[in-house]
Parts: structure tokens; C-alpha cells; sequence
């Protein structure tokens, strides 16, 4: 059985960092899935409280072997320059389990512009800082882990756990808010 962590939209953040990699570690994930905008905080956001992109590369790049990582649209070459695991991919699939995840930043492929999926895949992404879990389409599953460190719309900061078929949203904390059953593992 396959254990993944999913967060999205540190922009930068040193403290959202250090919270989403303790709670990766206190979860015994196997992979640290990131879903974009990582560094830098975007001409949308204001700075984040804890910004410190040097220190957020330290951090990450100490987990390199263990992070799959998708573009966002604040990513850029720079920043792959910078950090020693993959950036650039505007998206990537994950299968496990019987089925698989479309694995995106948001910001060209959404619940409103999905990407082609076969009945009973899941759309995974970040880029709205609003935490969800929707079903869509054909027998399909929209998620977003939301965003530690600006989180939007009255959401909490926040990440995403698949195990088993279900998938959990999770405060900072650890503490489960919403979940889903997926799929009979």
C-alpha cells in the first residue's frame, strides 16, 4: 500500500516549509508531492510573514530522493537552477492502487479545463490556495491540498494525504478536516 503527501504554494515560506516537512516525516509518507510555487511568492501574494526562498532550497533539497515535484506558474528555470530534483514537468501522472492521478499546478489544467482523464482517475492540484475534494466528470475526483502558507478564501493551511483509498485533508497540525473514500484497496 502506497502512502503520498501532497502540498502546493509555499512561495517562499520558511515556516509553512519546516510545518509541511514535519508532518510529512510524522505521516511516514513514502513521496513528498509538491504541485508548484515553490520559491517565489508571485506578484498576486503578498510576502509571506516567514519568506526566506535561500533557507526553503536548504530545506527541500534535503528530501530531494523522496519529491516529485510539478511546475507552477511561479516557477521558473531560475529556480530549477537552484534546487537539485525536477521542477519543470507542467504535469505528471501517478498511478497506484488501480488508478491514476493527474498531477498538476492548476494553472492550465483545472477542475473547469481538465485534462483528458479516463473514468475514475483524480485531478490533483494547487495554484487556487483552496483546499477541496469534488467529484467531477466521468466518475472522476477533483483535490487541492490547499496552501500552507497563504491560504485563501477562510481555508486553514493545509495538505493532502492519500492511504488506502482515501484521501485526507489535514491541518498543520495533523488533524484530519475532510476526507474521501476513494477507491476498495
Amino acid at each position: 500500500m502506497s502512502k503520498f503527501f501532497f502540498a502546493s504554494d509555499l512561495h517562499g515560506d520558511l515556516a509553512a516549509t519546516d510545518a509541511i516537512l514535519s508532518r510529512f516525516e510524522a505521516e511516514g509518507a513514502e513521496r513528498l508531492i509538491l504541485l508548484g510555487d515553490l520559491l517565489y511568492h508571485g506578484p498576486r501574494n503578498d510576502l509571506p510573514a516567514a519568506y526566506a526562498p535561500k533557507k526553503v532550497i536548504e530545506r527541500l533539497s534535503a528530501y530531494r530522493d523522496r519529491i516529485l515535484a510539478v511546475r507552477g506558474n511561479c516557477d521558473t528555470e531560475v529556480d530549477q537552477m537552484v534546487l537539485p530534483f525536477p521542477i519543470l514537468a507542467d504535469y505528471a501522472f501517478l498511478h497506484t492502487d488501480g488508478f491514476s492521478m493527474f498531477l498538476t499546478h492548476g494553472h492550465h489544467f483545472s477542475i473547469d479545463c481538465p485534462p483528458a482523464l479516463a473514468k475514475g482517475d483524480c485531478l490533483i492540484s494547487g495554484h487556487t490556495h483552496i483546499a477541496a475534494i469534488t467529484p467531477f466528470g466521468d466518475a472522476n475526483l477533483y483535490l487541492n491540498p490547499g496552501s500552507p502558507s497563504i491560504p485563501k478564501e477562510s481555508t486553514v493551511p493545509s495538505y493532502l494525504i492519500y492511504e488506502d483509498g482515501r484521501f485526507s485533508l489535514r491541518d498543520l497540525s495533523g488533524k484530519e478536516y475532510r476526507s474521501y473514500q476513494w477507491k476498495t484497496v
